[in-house]
């Protein structure tokens, strides 16, 4: 697909909440309630309208039980299956934890690792994820919330351009 033919950011995302939240049966103003927004600003906000803002993302995410991470990673997919598909197993947020644990161990270091070597190491593991995608371990769960609270949320303000 070329770049000209990819979805904006905010349809994107749009499209993304919309379909997290209808594959939970939510309905609009209990999803805009819980968020603490006017039915009208929600209806907004799945509508792909406005700038993109990180806070409410994460609040969507929390309302919905899905993967804010995930959320992010379908917009620079242009992908909004891809925030579904993580929605239960919060793959992104697993990646992200996973990440910060990299930058923990190795800091100023980590610029010192070969771009090929990063490649080689993503694909490998990339592959062995696709070879055992069949099913799911509940020490998972475990795992991630037992490092989730390291992760800094965005704060209001955190707005980033569309």
């Amino acid at each position: 697909m070329d770049s000209v033919d990819r979805p904006s950011f905010s349809s994107t995302l749009g499209a993304s909440v919309r379909l997290i939240r209808k594959h939970r049966h939510l309905k609009t103003i209990d999803v805009a309630r819980s968020m603490g927004m006017s039915l009208r600003s929600y209806e907004y906000f799945e509508a792909g309208g406005g700038k993109v803002n990180l806070e409410r993302i994460h609040r969507f995410a929390e309302v919905a039980g899905a993967d804010p991470y995930a959320i992010l990673a379908a917009m620079a997919l242009g992908s909004p299956a891809f925030a579904l598909r993580c929605a239960d197993n919060k793959l992104m947020t697993i990646l992200m934890v996973a990440l910060q644990e990299l930058d923990d161990q190795v800091g100023d270091a980590v610029a010192d690792l070969d771009a090929l070597l990063i490649i080689n190491s993503f694909t490998k593991a990339m592959k062995e994820l696709a070879a055992l995608s069949a099913g799911r371990d509940g020490g998972a769960d475990e795992w991630l919330q037992q490092r989730l609270g390291r992760l800094i949320p965005p704060s209001d303000g955190s707005d980033v351009p569309d």
